[in-house]
């Protein structure tokens, strides 16, 4: 696994992202007061120029679908708890992914509320799978075009031939602005859930959306 960036450091007072291509708004993403993320250093070894491109024909893609979205630049993160952070300074539902291969290699994508925590024992009877196991980084880089750390709703649209069926935690509906990387975990979009939901369909996938289990629930 790439090394873990520790003390993430976010700082007031800063502007967010000035780039276009990086930065589009709308009366739904107005940005907070007084806060932004600091902006990472370009030769970050994640933000190579193939995963800069992509996350340009991400932005472009949105710009055909007349989606507005803001994003801001921020250290790597790689675990919910390293996000903690820039969960405070950026509103609505955040996400974590699960790149999942079943038993008879279908390919999943699950896009979970943060905090939750997921059952992989119990997921296939939610979403009509075999067994689930994870799926390896080579695998992920074929379909999505992604890279381990940087899974994320928007990597649907490099899965070309519909390989990847996508579910989505319901949680998640529950929020008028989901958060999600645009491609590279060195940035966090906000995107309106109905805009994210459109923008899946554009791809020629049809998410589902259903109650993930979670094993506190399956305990008690």
């Amino acid at each position: 696994m790439a090394r873990r960036i520790n003390n993430l450091s976010i700082f007031r007072g800063m502007r967010l992202c000035c780039d276009p291509a990086l930065r589009h708004r709308s009366p739904a993403f107005r940005q907070s007061s007084g806060t932004a993320v600091r902006a990472i250093n370009s030769s970050s070894p994640n933000r190579s120029q193939d995963m800069h491109t992509e996350r340009q024909q991400l932005f472009s893609r949105l710009d055909e679908l007349a989606i507005q979205t803001r994003t801001v630049e921020h250290e790597a993160v790689f675990t919910v708890a390293e996000s903690s952070a820039i969960e405070r300074d950026l509103p609505g539902g955040h996400t974590k992914n699960l790149f999942l291969k079943d038993a008879k290699g279908r390919l999943w994508l699950v896009v979970a509320e943060a905090h939750g925590s997921v059952d992989l024992k119990a997921l296939p009877n939610s979403i009509g799978s075999a067994r689930l196991s994870f799926g390896n980084a080579e695998l992920l880089t074929e379909t999505l075009g992604v890279a381990p750390g940087s899974v994320t709703a928007f990597a649907i649209m490099n899965d070309k031939t519909q390989r990847v069926t996508i579910v989505i935690d319901q949680k998640l509906m529950a929020h008028d602005t989901i958060n999600c990387h645009p491609l590279i975990n060195t940035a966090t979009t906000a995107i309106a859930r109905d805009d994210l939901l459109r923008f899946i369909r554009a791809t020629g996938h049809e998410p589902i959306i259903v109650a993930l289990p979670s094993r506190a629930a399956v305990a008690s």
